[in-house]
């Protein structure tokens, strides 16, 4: 009978100690602070690398700029605009998924091409790969002196 009221008593308690341990954790919770498994990363973003820059002599204010933008697995693009340049993407390793505003979401692979017509927002572009890159050769004609591209304010 003692044994019984005992092991009673210790099962009390470790409720207790339990509950109280629960209420402490969620006091953490309103504190401001998100819990560890709610917390989320973002994706690896793309690099762009120029190769060549130069005005184009028989085009007056215009500039052909080529760059290779690269894109770690998993990589994925903030939505972004390239101004008013017309922008030319071939793809030179792996896969990519693209959409320009307006229209469906495209899948290119290796050798596949696009055009972007000047004032498009480029809302996706993300390498479908969790584990291998992918790499894209960009040419841009734009307006001598503009940035070639420029994301959109984070929401």
């Amino acid at each position: 009978m003692i044994r019984v009221r005992f092991a009673r008593s210790l099962l009390v308690y470790g409720l207790a100690a339990s509950a109280g341990a629960c209420a402490a954790s969620g006091a953490e919770q309103t504190s401001g602070r998100a819990p560890i498994a709610a917390m989320t990363t973002r994706p690896p973003a793309e690099t762009l690398t120029p190769l060549l820059e130069k005005a184009l002599p028989n085009v007056k204010g215009k500039t052909f700029t080529s760059a290779i933008a690269a894109f770690p697995p998993a990589a994925r693009a903030v939505p972004h605009r390239h101004g008013s340049a017309f922008v030319y993407a071939y793809v030179l390793e792996g896969t990519l998924r693209s959409q320009i505003g307006g229209e469906p979401v495209r899948t290119y692979r290796q050798g596949e091409s696009w055009v972007e017509p000047p004032g498009a927002h480029h809302v996706l572009t993300e390498n479908t790969s969790t584990s291998k890159p992918a790499k894209l050769l960009v040419v841009f004609i734009s307006d001598t002196g503009a940035e070639i591209k420029t994301d959109d304010p984070p929401r």
